[in-house]
């Protein structure tokens, strides 16, 4: 470089430096992450968010997760709800019932479980945790179920499997798209309802 102007050599190497040190823009937490799984298949197009029509009872500012049909609904005044896809447990494993959000993180890390790992042996080496980032089965956040002020191990997350929304895969927690869970996030404060049927 002479007299301070930049070459494009320059620019790309600086580029190529920032995606090396994981600081990449798909990471910054309330863009547009979809475009870090570039190449990858997502969900089909009936589970892409949509503001929808809500007969249920539940008040305004409640979570319902009906994991039959693999939506998620955070429910607004006056008779409406926004409405996501999501992926619930295998047979079996999702939480039913009341819990409320004690906690959230955005890009969380991740640990199985002792039983996950009874499970799927396979997770054996994930023993001592993932870090969040792109890689992280958790996604770009998590909100964490309690019941009666302690923690269900069952979260409401992101996902770096998108092609898994609506279907029955997770050990038992609720899959969103990275996307759709920033949105939820910015939405729902701890204490927030959920009602899983």
């Amino acid at each position: 470089m002479d007299g301070g102007r930049i070459s494009r050599r320059a620019v790309i190497l600086g580029g190529l430096a920032l995606l090396a040190s994981g600081c990449s823009p798909t990471m910054q937490y309330g863009q547009p992450l979809l475009s870090a799984f570039s190449g990858q298949k997502g969900p089909a197009p009936r589970y892409k968010r949509k503001r929808v029509r809500y007969s249920g009872s539940e008040s305004p500012g409640t979570i319902v997760v009906d994991t039959s049909e693999h939506y998620l609904y955070s429910v607004e005044e006056d008779g409406w709800a926004t409405r996501y896809g999501v992926g619930v447990g295998e047979q079996g494993l999702t939480l039913k019932g009341t819990a409320s959000v004690g906690r959230k993180a955005e890009w969380p890390s991740w640990t199985p479980t002792a039983s996950m790992m009874r499970r799927k042996p396979r997770l054996v080496k994930y023993a001592g945790g993932v870090p969040g980032g792109l890689n992280n089965p958790l996604g770009a956040s998590a909100l964490y179920l309690y019941r009666g002020g302690r923690d269900t191990m069952f979260r409401i997350h992101g996902t770096n499997e998108p092609w898994t929304i609506g279907q029955n895969v997770s050990s038992g927690c609720i899959r969103m798209t990275n996307d759709d869970i920033v949105h939820l996030y910015e939405r729902v404060p701890v204490g927030t309802s959920v009602l899983i049927i």
